[in-house]
């Protein structure tokens, strides 16, 4: 502390430490800010295609002005512009351009190679950040290239579509932190995938193949793409968006604080227990491996050994579940089952019908396909392509959107399929002629449990998870 009266100079040694301190902390401020900045690496130099190479495809790619500008050719399969190097966790950036509706492309994030596949022409396969500029919209939506499809179509995040601009510069963001990839675009919050088949690989930019030769020569550009690898600090979605996980029986902390909770826990059968009894069924449901299987049995429905319904109630939610189906199998997921109808069978409830569309005679039955997978149990049919569905014997998600003013939708594999509101006229009428009919206000009750159907086949689920809504 000064004394009063103290003479203060240029020169004074008090003087002297303050301007050396001053110093020393702008020098800790640069440090810091160019340890920050530096944390990106540059993967393209604005000048020629140095640590990249074309595979898979005869598709062009060339630098100019500074951007990587690749050209579509007729007549060959999607071609794609990929690292020399690997990358494991990360954090990437990049802007990307499309001129013309008929230009898909993508970034593909720890992708993988096969030089043997398709007569030595080699192919690129593993997720893959979509660049959509036709209406369906789905670009920053993950897709699994050549291998298991889509898993996060944005009509599992509507708002997002309209993040990507044709003919614009787009900015995207892509975090592989684990197993964990999240995507933005332009600042939007878009996809949210868990999973861990590949935890490394390559970063590739896709010029995809054309069908028509008038598309030859469409141009999809790249540019400022930039990488960070270390120090990684996940982002955050500020809004709730769905997540799409092939973990098994696992939750994100984002979903356990969005209110998500698990029906099954992998383990045990805690939360279930049989249709009109007190009780889980002592034969028939097993749980093993994190796997819940009806077994197979006489075909028939609930007979054998019964449905299983949730302990809880459940007015608006949202619900999904994975399932694999067996050859020829037929069962089903009910929901606002009340269990007061006193029937025989299977209880009573709106059900998202689970079958084998091609070898179970079910799928032929009732009106214009209303019985097949996905659909309204003889209500309403799932206008679904054959594209977006697993095949039997493969893991497809289910997903049973209820929304508080009781319109309801279908998904299967992140598509939406159908939608109907409860209660409206054009469900009553419906329901006047289907086999419901002789139920007084069938599908209508304001709170009921999810039911698992024992139809007489083999049936297994897992990742059972539902969100109350308010």
């Amino acid at each position: 502390m000064l004394r009063i009266g103290m003479q203060i100079t240029r020169n004074s040694p008090l003087v002297k430490r303050i301007i050396c301190s001053a110093l020393f902390f702008f020098f800790l401020l640069q440090h810091s800010t160019f340890a920050q900045t530096s944390s990106w690496s540059s993967l393209f130099n604005g000048k020629d295609l140095s640590g990249w190479k074309a595979v898979a495809g005869k598709a062009s790619f060339e630098v100019k002005e500074g951007a990587i500008e690749g050209s579509s050719v007729y007549g060959t399969g999607n071609t794609f512009l990929i690292t020399d190097q690997m990358y494991s966790d990360f954090i990437l950036e990049l802007e990307l351009k499309i001129n013309d509706l008929s230009s898909n492309s993508g970034v593909m994030v720890r992708g993988q190679f096969d030089p043997s596949k398709r007569n030595g022409e080699g192919l690129v396969l593993g997720y893959q950040v979509e660049a959509d500029p036709t209406p369906r919209a789905w670009s920053g939506g993950i897709y699994d290239e050549a291998r298991r499809g889509w898993f996060y179509p944005l009509d599992l995040n509507p708002k997002a579509k309209s993040a990507f601009k044709l003919g614009e510069w787009n900015t995207y963001r892509i975090e592989a932190i684990g197993n964990t990839i999240k995507t933005w675009i332009n600042g939007q919050e878009v996809a949210y995938f868990m999973d861990d088949m590949d935890a490394q690989g390559f970063i590739g930019l896709q010029v995809h193949s054309i069908q028509n030769k008038s598309e030859e020569g469409r141009k999809t550009s790249f540019r400022n793409i930039r990488i960070q690898t270390e120090n990684l600090r996940p982002t955050p979605f500020r809004g709730e968006v769905f997540v799409v996980s092939t973990l098994s029986n696992q939750l994100s902390e984002e979903e356990k604080n969005q209110g998500w909770k698990l029906l099954f826990d992998g383990k045990t059968s805690a939360g279930w227990i049989g249709a009109y009894k007190e009780t889980f069924p002592e034969k028939g449901w097993i749980v093993q491996d994190g796997i819940l299987t009806i077994q197979k049995s006489d075909g028939s429905e609930a007979t054998t050994y019964g449905d299983i319904v949730s302990k809880e109630l459940f007015s608006a939610f949202d619900l999904a579940f994975d399932f694999k189906l067996t050859e020829g199998a037929n069962s089903g997921v009910k929901y606002f089952v009340t269990l007061s109808e006193g029937n025989k069978g299977s209880a009573i409830g709106l059900e998202y019908q689970l079958l084998d569309d091609v070898l179970h005679p079910d799928a032929k039955m009732g009106r214009d396909g209303n019985r097949t997978l996905a659909s309204l149990y003889d209500l309403i049919k799932a206008d679904k392509q054959p594209r977006f569905v697993r095949k039997i014997g493969e893991w497809n998600q289910g997903r049973i959107l209820v929304h508080p003013n009781n319109k309801v939708e279908h998904f299967i594999n992140g598509v939406k399929v159908l939608e109907y509101t409860r209660g409206s006229q054009e469900f009553r009428d419906l329901v006047a002629i289907s086999k419901y009919a002789i139920w007084t206000n069938f599908g209508e009750a304001p709170q009921g449990r999810i039911l698992l159907q024992d139809h007489g086949n083999e049936v297994s689920f897992k990742n059972i998870k539902i969100k109350p809504l308010k």
